[in-house]
């Protein structure tokens, strides 16, 4: 019996469960790794002591980290297993908004789970999913990480790579490319050596980078300057971990607050611009 038959929508974890279900019903496709659910398991443990809701420094991290994407030449986003089974329909829909191509990138690589991924991806509407070439490596990693698209992630200049692995991270920055990345704990390797770590669950964070990235469609660089700037990543991964240890504190209450006053521009704006799209007939 799925999870979905035998579990009200009112349990209180059923939100939890809905999201071990994906990433089930990801292996059984030959999408996720078996080892994908080891690593969901450990970020789902930091989300629950985060309340499993977003906080201030995630919201503020994920408005910077939009602002950066469409700042840059040549961005891509790079998907694992776990991102493409959890959040399939918004890793297509940021990569229209933001026009940078998806590219497959896998820790276990292998009986055509690459394939299969970039299928599940056009399923979701993507045109086209890059896929590793064979012969362009990133330096400094060992695993089957190293081998990208040459003209994808090899290319670069910011690379989006929700869920990522620590030694894989700090190799794309000293190959000088920017990396906004989504991640639980923000002690990690990942988050340490990201430019923008964004501390907050995906299935949440990216829903909210593509209505970020929607509204700022039509926003000129130099307000897009300005988002990357006021975020410093250091400051916001000490105020995460201080949540963590004490729960909430005054400095966060204070992002918090500040990014709502955002969010709610950001929506209004939002809602403007569907509403002008629908009289024009665009939609």
């Amino acid at each position: 019996m799925r999870m979905s038959e035998g579990v009200s929508p009112e349990h209180p974890r059923y939100e939890s469960l809905r999201i071990r279900e994906l990433l089930v019903r990801g292996v059984e496709q030959g999408i996720t790794s078996q080892h994908g659910l080891i690593a969901h398991g450990r970020g789902e443990a930091f989300d629950y002591l985060f309340g499993e809701r977003t906080r201030g420094f995630g919201g503020a991290a994920a408005y910077s980290g939009v602002c950066a994407l469409m700042l840059a030449e040549h961005p891509v986003i790079s998907v694992n297993g776990n991102a493409a089974a959890l959040v399939p329909q918004e890793l297509v829909d940021l990569s229209k908004h933001l026009e940078a191509p998806l590219e497959v990138n896998l820790f276990h690589a292998g009986s055509g789970r690459e394939q299969r991924i970039a299928e599940h991806l056009k399923a979701h509407g993507a045109l086209e999913v890059l896929l590793p070439d064979g012969t362009t490596e990133i330096p400094g990693i060992e695993s089957d990480r190293r081998y990208v698209n040459g003209d994808g992630i090899g290319a670069a200049d910011a690379v989006f790579v929700p869920l990522e692995d620590g030694d894989r991270c700090s190799a794309l920055r000293q190959a000088g490319k920017d990396v906004i990345t989504v991640d639980l704990n923000p002690l990690s390797r990942t988050a340490q050596s990201a430019t923008i770590t964004i501390v907050d669950n995906v299935v949440r964070a990216l829903p909210r980078m593509v209505w970020m990235a929607e509204s700022l469609a039509t926003t000129d660089r130099e307000h897009l300057k300005g988002g990357v700037q006021v975020y410093e990543n250091v400051q916001a991964l000490k105020t995460a971990e201080m949540a963590l240890r004490l729960g909430d504190s005054p400095m966060e209450a204070e992002i918090g607050e500040a990014f709502l006053r955002v969010e709610t521009v950001i929506r209004d704006r939002i809602q403007a611009l569907r509403e002008r799209r629908k009289r024009d007939g665009n939609i």
